[in-house]
Formats: structure tokens, C-alpha cells, sequence
């Protein structure tokens, strides 16, 4: 009876020392998880704004509702627009009167305002370069009067999207390096609590191939196992942000979220894998008079 209860303690612990391995991994990559959907949902936020950013197309008074057409339809097939809306001279007029708050119309006694066309860009033609190119093109057709954009406004959200990107940029390589630190520390740990198992292994005429294959196929089930559950908290993460923000949703892209889980499931198998066969080959090639240190 009493020699049971060694065994039974020893197979606890072991447990244990498992259990607490998977859970260290898990939260790691759930942490590093946070950051790359951080990072999904900064990199399709910038898109949206930059999408969101465009110029207005002056038509001249009396072009022809056919010219305007076709004009709207050659611009929606150029490379760099991503969508056009038409606005008439008295949909304008609509549009100022609710934000001055009278009617300037009655006021003047006719409409002073043009017919336009609102371009909204694709976020790689969104700067002040790309724009300059496209106003000096589009000048030359017959029916365009003026191309007008705010130059301060669009170089102020590209400024800031820069800035922001490169601060998130930063930020994960720091938190990258602690996350792997962390785990290679907590599998070093699980490793050192069998260095004398190890080395009664090899005393006994254990090649080192031998020993290193269970302890890298165990802490490769734990980086497996600590992926899905880092996966089931990150899914939770996702349902619970578009749950309080439902403007995510529109960000929302399936493809990068199944990139993303991937990334976490290699990262977890990559780092440990690493991690352990690194830790095994040290306590391998140790002393036994080193052992106790």
C-alpha cells in the first residue's frame, strides 16, 4: 500500500507538470494571437479609410446625361477607383442646404452648383501623389471642370497610418520576443525536472536520437494542444468584439482569421519543437556532477 502511494504521487506530478506546460503555451499563443488580430484588424482599418478617401469631378454646366454615362463608366473601370457615385446639380443643391440650415437656392434665385461625380480610390492609389497623376489626367477630358480634393486631409491620414504602423510594428517584435521567451522558458523548466531521467537513460546506452524523440513528440502535442485552446479564446475574442462593435463586422474577412489560426497552430508546434530539442541536447550533454546545479 505504501508503495503505491510514490507512484501515484509521481504520475500526479507528471500530470501536472504536463498540464501546467499546455496551459503556459496556450496563453502565450493566445497572446500572440490578440497581437496578429491586432494587427488583421489595424491593417483592414487602414484600408477602410483609405477607401473612404477620394475626389470630386467637376463636370462642366450642359454635358449630356449619355457623355456623363459613359464618363462614370470609363472611371469605374480604371485600376485605382474602387466605386463612383453621380450627384446632380440639385442632389447637390439638397446636400448644402441641410448643412448651411436655409435655402440658398430661394436666396439666389437659381443654382449656382455643378453636376459631379464622387470617386472613392482602391487604398494603394490613396496619396497625394497618386491623386496629382489622376487630376492631371482626368483635366483633359472635354466634360471635367474641376478635380477637387482636400491635399491637407489626405496627407494627414497617411501620415497617421504610417505612424500607427510602425508603433504596432515595434510592438509586436517586443512582444514576439517575450512570448518565445516565455515559452522556452516554461518548456526548459519541464525539461529540468527530468534531467535525472535523461541521464539514467543514457547511462543505460540510450542513444541521444532515442532520447530526444519522446520529449519533442510530447512537447509538440503541447504546442498542438496549446494552439486550440489559444484558438477557442481568440474565437471567443472575435465573437465578443463584434458582439459590442458590430462596425467589425464590416472588417470581417474569414480568410484572414483561418490564416491567422494556421499561423498560431505552426508557430506552436514550431517554438515547441525548438524549445525541447534545444532543452533536451543541453541536459544530454551535461555531467552528472553538473546535474545538481
Amino acid at each position: 500500500m505504501s508503495s503505491s502511494n510514490p507512484e501515484k504521487y509521481t504520475k500526479r506530478s507528471i500530470k501536472s507538470s504536463y498540464l501546467s506546460t499546455v496551459i503556459s503555451v496556450s496563453l502565450v499563443l493566445f497572446m500572440l494571437g490578440l497581437l496578429g488580430l491586432t494587427i488583421l484588424y489595424a491593417n483592414k482599418l487602414s484600408i477602410y479609410v483609405k477607401e473612404n478617401i477620394g475626389f470630386t469631378v467637376i463636370l462642366k454646366e450642359d454635358v449630356k446625361p449619355a457623355i456623363i454615362t459613359q464618363f462614370q463608366k470609363s472611371l469605374d473601370a480604371s485600376r485605382y477607383v474602387k466605386s463612383t457615385d453621380f450627384i446632380t446639380k440639385e442632389e447637390a443643391a439638397k446636400i448644402l442646404q441641410q448643412d448651411l440650415g436655409e435655402d440658398f437656392v430661394e436666396f439666389l434665385g437659381y443654382n449656382p452648383l455643378l453636376s459631379s461625380i464622387d470617386v472613392h480610390l482602391k487604398a494603394d492609389y490613396a496619396n497625394v501623389d497618386s491623386i496629382s497623376n489622376i487630376e492631371t489626367e482626368l483635366l483633359k477630358n472635354e466634360e471635367v471642370k474641376e478635380v477637387y480634393y482636400q491635399k491637407s486631409l489626405v496627407d494627414l491620414v497617411n501620415k497617421n497610418v504610417k505612424t500607427i504602423g510602425l508603433v504596432i510594428l515595434i510592438f509586436s517584435s517586443l512582444l514576439m520576443i517575450i512570448c518565445i521567451a516565455l515559452i522556452n522558458n516554461s518548456i526548459r523548466l519541464s525539461i529540468y525536472s527530468k534531467r535525472f531521467l535523461i541521464k539514467t537513460m543514457q547511462l543505460v546506452g540510450a542513444t541521444q536520437g532515442f532520447i530526444r524523440k519522446p520529449f519533442i513528440v510530447r512537447g509538440v502535442k503541447h504546442g498542438v494542444y496549446g494552439a486550440f485552446i489559444a484558438i477557442l479564446l481568440l474565437s471567443g475574442v472575435i465573437y465578443l468584439m463584434q458582439k459590442q462593435i458590430p462596425e467589425l463586422i464590416e472588417l470581417q474577412d474569414i480568410d484572414l482569421f483561418v490564416t491567422l489560426f494556421v499561423f498560431v497552430i505552426i508557430l506552436g508546434v514550431f517554438i515547441t519543437f525548438v524549445s525541447t530539442l534545444l532543452a533536451v541536447r543541453k541536459y544530454v550533454r551535461l555531467k552528472t556532477d553538473d546535474l545538481y546545479y
